[in-house]
């Protein structure tokens, strides 16, 4: 949660738009400034504060305890002006929630972390558990003295200034070791438990079972990504209090699931019991890795029975491929997700047009991969290939990756051995509509005409088929140099269904700085002043001209009031 403090009408209006567009993440605190701050300070994770910050630092001076636990804190000036990351850069995400206040409230972030100042990564905003001189090794990046990397798991990584050999060192591993003086320790999630357990297994028997075996094997608790059992034990309560306290999720797998997983260790308990003859081993296994810690059960001191068992496996690392969509090209629609994944990459993959309108974004060190027009089977076979090699890869696209973009071509490429994340973003279809009115109010069907790819005979079945259907349209690829004659018959097949009168919207460069736009008519519109940069939308037979908007209304009830 987010608290909200105040003191003048002017942080009162700022207030208010910051509750307005963050309702479930906001709450604003009323009453005397000193009482105001010193309870959410208690209460929330992070302030945003619209005071001086000589005012605020006098205040949380006697409240302060360690960079881990406090909050983060945010400071607005009256005038809306800057958004000062005060206290909690990186471990309260005061750094981040700056740069989010900013874009609300068009104020200029202000952030003074050392490694944010350089776009070096700060080590501890990896997501990462992490161990040691993380201020020591931090200096020494900054500085530019050499710091080695050990990535005993390969586990995948933003750019980081790293060498060979050095007096400073990162380690990346689940192995239970100290951080030397000068080095930093992450703990990447690579473990995962598998438990079973009788009814009744009080939590603290699992809970010791899983930390001896951990210790034993030699390996870190804070590396462990998962608890797994199976489905007949999804409510026992002792396993569910493990994962709750050991902050990780419990995974459910059917007992078919688990009986298909060779292990070496089967018995006819669990068989009889719950359907498979393995529930720790194979909950462990299940989505492969290398069995660490075979089953073990634990022990009471009463010398009673045993109640749980459990086994640890540790997962390859994965490579990550971010499929990234960076909107129409205006910087204020690319979304805060899309540039936290930029600058997690540590290899980006795009075509050359769309790497220079993010190249700002990127951190020192990011290698970049960029190819021309035509090269999209390419570029997708290049990204997942680094991304097998255990590399943070993004591979962008411009609106929404997913539509007539980059996410097709490299998923039909993956496979499941690299983790995918799909990152939407805005498509020209939608900042063409939004820039036309609202044309696309009911059912709408977005069409390329591009052949390239798809038979014309395919696409003029779809095109039939929207004029049929009495369904709004949008045109992607309507026409270029080469292929002058497609949005004609188009637009000839569409002029067999409707008035032509139909409102036609036409957009072109939707969000940059040449954009235009205009309204037309299905008879008027002339298809020589449209080329590949442009998006055509043509309305359905409700869709009106309302005061120079292109407007379709929800439902088709609502013509009658308007003809």
């Amino acid at each position: 949660m987010i608290g909200l403090i105040s003191a003048t009408a002017a942080g009162a209006a700022a207030c208010d738009r910051l509750a307005a567009a963050w309702p479930d993440r906001t709450r604003a605190y009323d009453g005397p400034v000193g009482d105001a701050v010193r309870r959410a300070f208690a209460e929330c994770e992070q302030l945003v504060c619209f005071l001086a910050t000589g005012a605020v630092v006098r205040l949380i001076a006697p409240l302060l305890g360690d960079k881990v636990s406090d909050p983060g804190v945010v400071c607005v000036d009256e005038g809306g002006r800057f958004a000062v990351s005060l206290v909690g850069g990186h471990g309260g995400g005061a750094n981040e929630l700056a740069r989010e206040v900013g874009e609300l409230l068009g104020a200029e972030p202000v952030v003074t972390t050392a490694t944010d100042a350089v776009g070096v990564p700060g080590l501890d905003t990896l997501g990462l558990p992490v161990e040691g001189a993380v201020a020591a090794v931090s200096r020494a990046l900054l500085d530019g003295e050499p710091v080695a990397l050990h990535n005993e798991s390969g586990w995948p990584l933003p750019p980081l200034p790293v060498a060979g050999q050095g007096a400073y060192g990162i380690r990346v591993t689940d192995r239970l070791v100290e951080p030397s003086e000068r080095e930093v320790v992450l703990r990447p999630p690579t473990l995962v438990v598998g438990v079973g357990a009788s009814k009744g297994a009080p939590v603290d028997e699992v809970l010791e079972l899983i930390e001896g075996a951990l210790g034993e094997a030699g390996l870190s608790r804070r590396s462990v990504a998962s608890l797994a059992t199976v489905d007949a034990k999804a409510e026992e309560p002792g396993i569910v209090a493990a994962a709750e306290r050991l902050g990780v999720p419990l995974v459910i797998c059917s007992a078919e699931e688990l009986a298909a997983v060779e292990v070496p260790n089967p018995s006819d308990a669990p068989l009889a019991a719950v359907g498979t003859p393995s529930v720790a081993e194979a909950a462990a296994l299940i989505g492969g890795g290398e069995l660490l810690v075979p089953k073990r059960k634990s022990t009471r001191a009463d010398g009673a029975p045993a109640m749980a068992t459990c086994a640890v496996v540790r997962r390859p690392a994965r490579g990550r491929l971010a499929v990234v969509g960076l909107g129409p090209g205006a910087r204020d629609l690319l979304t805060p997700r899309a540039k936290a994944e930029l600058r997690r990459a540590s290899v980006l993959v795009g075509l050359d047009q769309y790497v220079d309108q993010i190249r700002d974004l990127l951190r020192p060190g990011t290698r970049i991969l960029e190819s021309g027009l035509g090269a999209e089977e390419e570029r997708a076979r290049t990204a997942v290939e680094e991304a097998r090699k255990g590399q943070a890869v993004a591979l962008i696209g411009s609106g929404d990756a997913g539509v007539y973009a980059m996410a097709s071509p490299a998923l039909a490429e993956a496979s499941d051995d690299i983790d995918v994340i799909g990152v939407p973003g805005v498509t020209a279809a939608l900042a063409a509509a939004a820039i036309l009115g609202a044309p696309l109010g009911h059912d709408h069907v977005s069409i390329s005409l591009s052949d390239l790819h798809t038979p014309w005979e395919v696409i003029e079945r779809r095109v039939r088929a929207a004029a049929e259907a009495d369904i709004v349209v949008t045109f992607y690829n309507p026409r270029s140099r080469g292929r002058d004659w497609q949005l004609p018959k188009a637009l000839a097949i569409l002029a067999g269904h409707r008035d032509p009168g139909t409102p036609v919207g036409v957009v072109r460069n939707a969000s940059r700085p040449d954009e235009s736009a205009r309204l037309t008519t299905l008879a008027a519109l002339d298809p020589a002043t449209v080329d590949m940069m442009t998006v055509v939308t043509v309305g359905n037979t409700a869709t009106r001209d309302i005061a120079g908007r292109m407007v379709t209304p929800r439902g088709y009830r609502w013509q009658e009031g308007t003809r």
